[in-house]
């Protein structure tokens, strides 16, 4: 048996590192497309933008990582069973289950892989690509100017400083014409500089705009001599506005979402939110308690500084201070109205946050247990129907693909809205497909499929076989009785 485990792990590597890396590297063409508007034109270094391609790989590879292990089990196994290898096992006596055990303890130590992966790696990576791509954005982008305008031009501290205008622009060359410059850079000091023509760049940092003009004259006026007004023409000036190109800088926020924390951080801030929650419904009875003592003691409440007013002090909570409510009948009732009003979106807040927590806490634990599960439900699907090739792997891994991430997504938004309870949020689409796998498996041994069955026709058939009998029966009795008429 030891060389039957090697074979069949050696059957299923070429197809588990080919599916990995495809599908790997279309999620990640998809990255690139989503993030190339975003970096254009920002002038940021090659460095950077490999980081954040980089910090990108960790999301993409815990998604595909799973989609790979069910590819590589469907293919093996297909390519097993069309070429009679299956079959030559049943008939050695050999229990497909038993051949089926060695890819479950790899699919465990994936599992476990994928734990360690989705605990330890994946938040902070989601972490720093957050915080980069906060950073990013927040660079000034390249100047984008517009012909026959007076463009403002910001620089690094979100300040006017200089305004340009140009009768034509040419977007690949860079060159101007007819060009005027507005610089209030210097304070007290008012400069003009009109030019026939000019060329634009920016310098090595993409900080400031180097502008080279041809045929043309500068005129300047400072507060100190506003009778004065000077005029130089030149025949080729160079004229450096600076600032108005930013450097990338990194930022060090802190905080961090639900997907950027470990399991022990979810479960800190599961605790934390409890012990607020907690609070809150004290709060709420206390304060509830205290009106309905307040409308039992009837009119005759004792008046702070002349006003018509009850002292409330809250009872139980040390957070709270002095209440003033009004000894009116209705005017208590509003206000505890109200303040069941508050106390109850608070606590509905809480709620909610608490749901976020545990259902990310679940994930992390569902998504790489479904490792298995696409084991144990791919073998006996490829066994079945051994004659669909390529063609059946890839239909049966979409549709397999396509329902598990929807019901999880789908069982996420439910839990974290508190509609289901945050356990079967993202351990849902496992027990589906679980359920399944078992009834496969326990069926794997009676198959009676060969290489030359098992094919699209075998499956519609296999379909049509489980919709209800009943209208089959009638059909049958219907064609019956007109041959019988015949």
């Amino acid at each position: 048996m030891r060389i039957l485990t090697r074979y069949l792990l050696k059957a299923h590597l070429g197809p588990f590192l080919f599916a990995l890396l495809a599908l790997t590297g279309i999620l990640f063409v998809n990255v690139i497309a989503r993030r190339f508007e975003q970096f254009a034109g920002k002038g940021l270094p090659a460095d950077v933008i490999f980081e954040v391609f980089v910090l990108s790989l960790p999301h993409i590879l815990a998604l595909t990582l799973p989609m790979a292990v069910l590819v590589s089990v469907l293919y093996a196994f297909a390519m097993l069973a069309a070429e009679n290898e299956i079959t030559a096992l049943k008939a050695s006596g050999t229990n497909l289950i038993r051949v089926i055990m060695p890819l479950i303890v790899v699919s465990v130590l994936f599992a476990g892989f994928m734990l360690w992966f989705n605990d330890r790696l994946l938040p902070d990576a989601n972490h720093r690509l957050k915080n980069l791509l906060v950073d990013v954005t927040a660079k000034t982008p390249t100047l984008d100017l517009d012909e026959q305008i007076v463009n403002p031009i910001r620089t690094q501290d979100f300040r006017t400083r200089y305004w340009l205008k140009a009768a034509e622009i040419d977007d690949r060359t860079r060159r101007m014409t007819d060009v005027v410059i507005y610089d209030l850079s210097e304070p007290g000091r008012a400069r003009t500089i009109y030019a026939d023509s000019g060329r634009m760049a920016m310098n090595a940092n993409q900080t400031d705009l180097m502008l080279t003009l041809y045929d043309g004259h500068m005129r300047e006026v400072s507060d100190r001599s506003r009778t004065e007004l000077q005029r130089v023409a030149f025949a080729e000036q160079r004229v450096e506005l600076k600032g108005v190109g930013t450097e990338l800088q990194r930022s060090s926020e802190e905080h961090r979402s639900d997907r950027e924390m470990s399991v022990t951080l979810l479960r800190a801030q599961v605790d934390s939110t409890r012990r607020e929650l907690a609070a809150v419904r004290a709060e709420g009875a206390a304060v509830h308690g205290a009106t309905l003592d307040r409308v039992l003691a009837g009119p005759n409440a004792d008046y702070i500084d002349g006003t018509n007013a009850y002292a409330e002090f809250e009872r139980g909570s040390p957070s709270f201070t002095t209440r003033v409510i009004s000894t009116s009948g209705d005017g208590v009732i509003d206000r505890a109205l109200e303040e069941a009003h508050m106390l109850a979106n608070t606590a509905r807040n809480l709620e909610l946050r608490i749901n976020m927590y545990q259902v990310e806490v679940h994930k992390k634990f569902a998504i790489p247990f479904s490792c298995i599960i696409f084991v144990l439900i791919g073998a006996p699907l490829a066994v079945r129907f051994p004659r669909g090739g390529v063609g059946m792997v890839i239909a049966a891994s979409l549709t397999i693909f396509a329902v598990y991430y929807m019901s999880l997504i789908g069982g996420e938004s439910l839990g974290d809205r508190g509609v289901i309870r945050p356990f079967w949020g993202p351990w849902a689409p496992n027990a589906l497909f679980g359920a399944l796998s078992l009834w496969a498996l326990s069926r794997i041994g009676r198959e009676t499929a060969t290489s030359r069955g098992g094919g699209w026709d075998d499956l519609w058939v296999s379909l049509k076989r489980l919709a209800p009998g009943r209208p089959r029966r009638r059909r049958r009795r219907r064609h019956r009785a007109g041959e019988a008429r015949a």
